[in-house]
């Protein structure tokens, strides 16, 4: 049962985090986002 829980939470999981990004490059452009505002707070 709790097998099956965690398999439906990661599904909706993933399906909610490609309907954010809606392709593979807008997803590569989120995490270079990301990238690039860790590197400004660093410098």
């Amino acid at each position: 049962m709790i097998k099956k829980l965690l398999i439906a939470f990661g599904i909706t999981s993933m399906s909610l985090a490609a309907t954010a990004c809606n392709t593979v490059q807008g997803f590569g452009e989120d995490v270079e986002s990301v990238g690039e505002a860790g590197e400004e707070a660093i410098n």
